[in-house]
């Protein structure tokens, strides 16, 4: 038996599409609810959000002693909580079906990133008004880019973001559009 000639290996598969690396993807999502005081409406709005994204919130503090508001430097004023990867996108979607698939133009900043405003935890898919907890809103932000993007945070040899990791509005605008059937309103 004689074997067939083997076919020389080529620089790029025929099927291959477009470079995965530079594709634009969700960093991370962080939701936010400042109740502006500490005691049982904090405590509220972390019940909201672990309801919400079914995981642990952290208290946010504040920054400063603000007397008008009644608000000393390290009194916890709020929860967030962070996202990442594949539960971040899950909760994007159930959160823009909340807000159904819409998102203003000036939402997203110069350098990709996004953020809006659910007025309440009940604009969610099966969720329940609840008379002990009230009306609770909250903040997403959402932090977009791309592979190797983690170079600015790493403890060895951390360097700034350079230009071709960082993501634009339109790659935003297009990734949104695409994959989770985001409307621009203009």
């Amino acid at each position: 038996m004689s074997a067939a000639p083997a076919a020389a290996p080529s620089a790029k598969p025929p099927s291959a599409g477009p470079n995965v690396h530079r594709a634009v993807r969700v960093i991370k999502v962080v939701v936010n609810a400042g109740v502006g005081e500490s005691g049982e409406a904090r405590t509220k709005a972390a019940r909201v959000l672990e309801m919400v994204t079914h995981q642990k919130p952290v208290a946010t503090r504040s920054h400063a002693t603000n007397r008008d508001f009644g608000i000393r430097k390290g009194q916890e004023i709020g929860a967030k909580v962070t996202l990442r990867g594949d539960v971040a996108l899950d909760f994007l979607t159930r959160a823009f079906d909340a807000r159904d698939k819409q998102l203003d133009v000036d939402s997203i900043d110069r350098l990709g990133n996004f953020s809006f405003g659910i007025a309440d935890y009940t604009d969610f898919t099966g969720m329940k008004y609840d008379p002990q907890i009230g009306i609770h809103g909250m903040d997403v932000a959402v932090e977009m880019g791309r592979a190797g993007f983690r170079i600015r945070q790493r403890r060895v040899q951390s360097r700034p973001l350079p230009k071709g990791l960082r993501s634009t509005r339109d790659e935003t605008r297009a990734y949104l559009a695409g994959s989770l059937g985001v409307t621009i309103l203009e």
